[in-house]
């Protein structure tokens, strides 16, 4: 009747080394472990895809052009990232309409220097002075009357000169360097000749030679003045517009 709870008190014990013994062996069994194609970032963002090859079917064209450019290009080269361009509203202006000079309707004369303008001929263009028989010479077509013409009529004359046996299409422009001088004499500062100056009245003429003399007459002055019809003579107010060439006359008063 002894042994009865001898083998019962062993059983106990026994059990749990078996269970400890199982237990062991289970944690030591290394089972198998899958791991997907591409990784721990495949498992935990997707497979990833091998991009497709390029294909230069002909050896040239738009794929091998890059391939040279970026083989040519220098080490550590990054191109420049495009710059955005906001589209705005296209915009026509009408073309600027040219003032009308006051050279367009000068007429020339002695003393007046141009500048003659041959467009692909710089043996002829240079600057030429209106002698005092009233012509400029020119290489080539020699004497040219210029008294009397505007610049674009002394351009025309020109134009028609070279093109009869000399340039096949001649294009000239006359330009006024510099007009012929004024005069001015009689009860003023600094009587003479003073160049001219576009748009001058008498009062400005006597204003440059510095201004009246103390015993002149100031309210009106002579002025001579010689245009295609001829000369002239005439007792006008200080206001009165003047001309290259044109003469002025102050005189003394009498009391």
């Amino acid at each position: 009747m002894a042994q009865v709870p001898v083998a019962r008190a062993l059983r106990l014990p026994i059990i749990a080394v078996v269970t400890a013994l199982a237990l062991s062996g289970c944690m030591s069994t290394t089972g198998p472990v899958a791991v997907a194609p591409g990784g721990v970032d495949a498992v935990s963002y997707g497979p990833a895809y091998a991009p497709a090859p390029v294909v230069d079917a002909g050896g040239g064209g738009a794929i091998s052009a890059l391939r040279s450019a970026f083989a040519s290009a220098p080490r550590g080269y990054m191109a420049p990232a495009p710059v955005p361009v906001a589209a705005g509203p296209v915009v026509y202006a009408a073309p600027p309409v040219e003032p009308v000079r006051y050279d367009d309707s000068y007429h020339l004369g002695p003393g007046d220097k141009l500048r003659v303008v041959v467009y692909g001929q710089e043996g002829l263009t240079n600057s030429y002075a209106i002698d005092a028989a009233g012509s400029i010479t020119m290489p080539l077509i020699g004497g040219v009357p210029a008294r009397g013409r505007t610049p674009a009529g002394l351009a025309a004359e020109i134009t028609g000169r070279l093109r009869n046996g000399f340039i096949r299409e001649p294009s000239v422009a006359v330009e006024i360097e510099s007009y012929r001088p004024f005069f001015i004499l009689g009860e003023v500062q600094a009587p003479g000749q003073y160049p001219y100056v576009p748009n001058m009245t008498v009062e400005s003429a006597i204003a440059i030679a510095g201004g009246f003399g103390p015993r002149a007459r100031r309210n009106s002055v002579t002025l001579t003045h010689t245009d295609a019809s001829g000369a002239g003579r005439f007792e006008v107010p200080l206001g009165t517009p003047m001309s290259p060439g044109d003469t002025v006359f102050v005189s003394e008063r009498w009391f």
